[in-house]
C-alpha cells in the first residue's frame, strides 16, 4: 500500500463512494445490465453523497483537472440522481454534498 500514490488511494475510494450512492438512489443494475430492482435508501445516499462531496472538494487540487473533473461530473449526476429519487426534494444549496459544491440544479 504505500507504493501506491495517493491520487490512486484518493480516486479509487471516491469512485466506491459514487458508486454505493448511484446504487442507493436507483441507479444500480444487475450482473445482466439491467435496472436494479434494489429499493433505494435515501438516507444512505445522502450521507455517501456527502462524503464524496467533500472527499472530492478537499482533494481537487491533487487529482488533477482529469481525475478530478471526471469525479466532480459523478458526483453531480448522483446528486441530481438523489434529487430526482426524493419524494420531498431538499431545497437547491440543501441537498446532500450542496455545503461543499455550492447548489445543485
Amino acid at each position: 500500500m504505500g507504493e501506491v500514490p495517493a491520487v490512486e488511494v484518493i480516486n479509487t475510494v471516491a469512485v466506491h463512494l459514487l458508486s454505493a450512492a448511484a446504487v442507493q438512489c436507483g441507479l444500480g443494475v444487475d450482473d445482466a445490465g439491467n435496472p436494479s430492482t434494489t429499493p433505494t435508501d435515501l438516507d444512505e445516499a445522502r450521507k455517501l453523497i456527502d462524503a464524496l462531496a467533500g472527499l472530492v472538494t478537499a482533494s481537487a487540487p491533487y487529482l488533477g483537472d482529469h481525475h478530478a473533473r471526471a469525479l466532480r461530473d459523478g458526483l453531480r449526476s448522483v446528486q441530481l440522481a438523489f434529487r430526482e429519487a426524493s419524494p420531498y426534494p431538499d431545497p437547491i444549496g440543501k441537498g446532500p454534498g450542496e455545503k461543499w459544491t455550492g447548489p445543485v440544479n
